[in-house]
């Protein structure tokens, strides 16, 4: 048994979804893998059901009715996780745009260096983007200094979605409560980390745009995460995170990302 599990979203991703099984399988670490597919028209679902044979034990599919949102799929993924006894539980997109081998970097960030929470970070040092147009890569950038100047966040990459958690972090926050599922997920998940105290790190990764398949982004997505991170922030401030821990905060010492002044 793997104490580590990377959970997928997938809609119409046939082209890269094989490719992605092998690529984390060949890892030198014993990751296991959960699909978690919106009914991909294209038979993406199919396909993993065919590699499944090859991976027994270590690949899972979950099935979904339709497109659901990206923050259902990670929910339903990160409960089925928790109720298996993963420690620690992976984010990661299926179009390679997150490269495979920085899975064991998150790792060792959590489980040698000793954090709850690990992010793929493009922009901890400086902007590591390829193939994005530069439009696109200044409205990322800017948009996770939106989000951090908003949420006081000491966070570089807000809206990473190539992420490490430690299984104490979703035990800690309460998943039916989560209120965004699209694009705001990814802020809101780390939004809340850092309001409970949790160890968290970036970890400096080159994201490299999909070149098979077609992006899920799109005008509305932006739009509410923009909007979104109002609400989080208004959010907050009716809560008390630290006597809902109850526990002290902990601190990181290696870069500050610490929820001390929340």
């Amino acid at each position: 048994m793997s104490d580590s599990i990377v959970i997928i979203p997938t809609y119409n991703e046939k082209e890269n979804i094989a490719l992605m099984i092998d690529k984390v399988m060949s890892l030198k670490k014993d990751f296991h893998v959960l699909i978690i597919d919106d009914n991909s028209p294209d038979g993406t679902a199919k396909i993993v059901k065919e590699k499944q044979a090859q991976f027994p034990d270590r690949l899972h599919l979950e099935e979904r009715k339709g497109k659901l949102g990206l923050g259902t799929a990670y929910i339903h993924g990160f409960r089925w996780a928790l109720k298996r006894n993963y420690e620690y539980i992976f984010e990661m997109d299926c179009d390679f745009s997150h490269n495979p081998e920085d899975l064991l970097r998150l790792y060792k960030a959590c489980t040698e260096v000793g954090n709850d929470m690990s992010i793929g970070s493009r922009y901890v040092t400086g902007v590591n983007v390829v193939n994005w147009p530069m439009s696109r890569v200044m409205l990322s950038y800017f948009a996770s200094h939106y989000v951090r100047i908003i949420t006081g966040m000491p966070i570089n990459d807000t809206t990473a979605g190539f992420k490490c958690y430690h299984r104490s972090v979703l035990e800690t926050i309460e998943l039916d409560k989560v209120r965004f599922m699209g694009y705001a997920f990814q802020i809101e998940m780390k939004f809340l980390a850092w309001k409970y105290g949790f160890n968290i790190t970036e970890v400096p990764i080159i994201f490299t745009d999909r070149t098979r398949g077609q992006s899920k982004m799109s005008g509305g997505i932006i739009k509410e995460a923009v909007l979104g991170v109002v609400q989080i922030k208004l959010n907050s401030l009716f809560r008390n995170f630290r006597k809902e821990m109850n526990l002290e905060p902990r601190l990181v010492e290696a870069n500050g990302l610490d929820g001390t002044n929340s």
